[in-house]
């Protein structure tokens, strides 16, 4: 069981359902150290005072927020509870939406909202409720000094919370929007075909960290005293000719082989492989009989079947 993070209430109206909140994710980070490189001890760090340029205790420390240039005001721990809005302890919906109508940059953060011991009950039917309705609890909650937007809704029998930007949180497009460019046809509609030929379900397991099994892999070798091989820089290219990439890109997903003389296909070796879906890779090495391919990574993949050849 998950150690919880926070615990409060669900509030809609006079509804009061006690819950307890759980991180939903569990990200697999490698966690690298600073040490010193002749004897391995660890890097430590100081709170130096830039004007003085000598380290400074923890009790001499506070927050404070600069009003004006020099200008600051400081904050102690009373000056923040002052600030807690009513219900700092609630989720409270103040609507219902449909999810389908939030747009996904919204979305920063999920959690799990479990039942508090006594309130299984209220849980229950708040649940079956949101499932019925097909709508998602939009609320408000404050949680680690800062109030949140939200959204509830039903994953698996549970109640996930999704934590939401605020509005002026989200940068407007405007800016990194391209001018309109002369768009034509046929180029419209081989891009159409290539997005069409990647179209599948959503699997989310056949997706992996393939660069955090490489590193695993170099960590590995280099436990191991082996020698590690480095890639080469790739050079960088100029604009490609469009039509002549959606070509080779349809090509390849049809199963033929692009024309040599592109820059991508020597660096691949003059194959198609690199090209391909990692479930395509799996498949091509099952039917080659390579053992160990399900623990392989698409990078791996590639390399096995080549070697196979």
């Amino acid at each position: 069981m998950p150690r919880a993070i926070w615990s409060g209430s669900i509030v809609f109206g006079l509804v009061n359902v006690p819950a307890r909140l759980y991180s939903a994710i569990a990200e697999h980070k490698l966690h690298f150290h600073m040490v010193h490189e002749k004897d391995a001890s660890p890097i430590g760090y100081q709170k130096v005072c830039k004007k003085e340029d000598k380290p400074v205790s923890d009790d001499e420390i506070v927050k404070a927020f600069e009003i004006e240039k020099g200008e600051w005001v400081y904050m102690d721990d009373e000056d923040f509870a002052a600030a807690r809005v009513e219900g700092y302890k609630t989720i409270e919906i103040v609507d219902f939406v449909p999810y389908e109508q939030i747009d996904p940059i919204y979305f920063a953060k999920t959690y799990y909202v479990g039942a508090d011991r006594g309130a299984e009950q209220a849980y229950s039917v708040l649940v079956r409720a949101l499932e019925h309705s097909s709508l998602a609890g939009i609320a408000k909650f404050v949680m680690r000094d800062r109030q949140h937007l939200g959204c509830l809704r039903v994953r698996d029998g549970v109640i996930a919370l999704e934590q939401l930007y605020f509005a002026d949180e989200v940068r407007p497009a405007d800016d990194v929007r391209p001018e309109k460019g002369k768009v034509g046809k046929r180029e419209v509609e081989m891009a159409e075909r290539l997005i069409e030929s990647y179209t599948t379900d959503w699997k989310p397991e056949q997706y992996q960290d393939t660069y955090r099994d490489a590193l695993c892999k170099v960590i590995r070798d280099k436990q191991a005293g082996k020698e590690v091989a480095h890639a080469l820089e790739v050079e960088e290219e100029g604009p490609p000719d469009l039509m002549e990439a959606l070509r080779r890109s349809l090509e390849s997903r049809r199963g033929g082989r692009p024309r040599s003389g592109s820059g991508s296909a020597r660096r691949n070796g003059g194959d198609d492989l690199a090209g391909l879906s990692k479930s395509e890779l799996e498949e091509r090495a099952r039917k080659a009989d390579i053992r160990g391919r399900s623990k392989m990574s698409k990078d791996e993949l590639v390399e096995a079947l080549r070697s196979a050849a």
